[in-house]
């Protein structure tokens, strides 16, 4: 069965950093694009970054500047670092991975999210 398991979020002062982890575990045949998600209570999911297999990136214009999205392909695993974080950037974070589970089968998986809170 295919996980992804995220790792890294915590407490952290305003103006301090974080780096995420997300792991793909399971039987597939290949990770195709990543990205990393987040939902505060009371408001919408939106994007904070994605990262395609062709090493395309793109980032929420609330982030620009502050996070980087990376992966390791030899650990099945993409990092979201975190830059001089703002309350605003508390929120549950969740990464989303599309795997090819055969050469003609992928699907989108996600993980079970990591608190980020961002306060003094």
């Amino acid at each position: 069965q295919v996980q992804l398991v995220e790792s890294g979020g915590g407490l952290v002062q305003p103006g301090g950093s974080l780096r995420l982890s997300c792991a793909a575990s399971g039987r597939f045949f290949r990770i195709n694009d990543m990205g990393w998600y987040r939902q505060a209570p009371g408001k919408e999911g939106e994007l904070v970054a994605t990262l395609t297999s062709a090493k395309n990136t793109n980032y929420a214009d609330a982030v620009k500047g502050r996070v980087i999205i990376s992966r390791d392909n030899t650990k099945n695993t993409v990092y979201l670092q975190l830059n001089s974080l703002q309350p605003e950037d508390t929120s549950v974070y969740y990464c989303k991975a599309e795997l090819s589970i055969t050469l003609l089968h992928r699907y989108d998986y996600w993980g079970q999210g990591t608190q980020v809170t961002v306060s003094s």
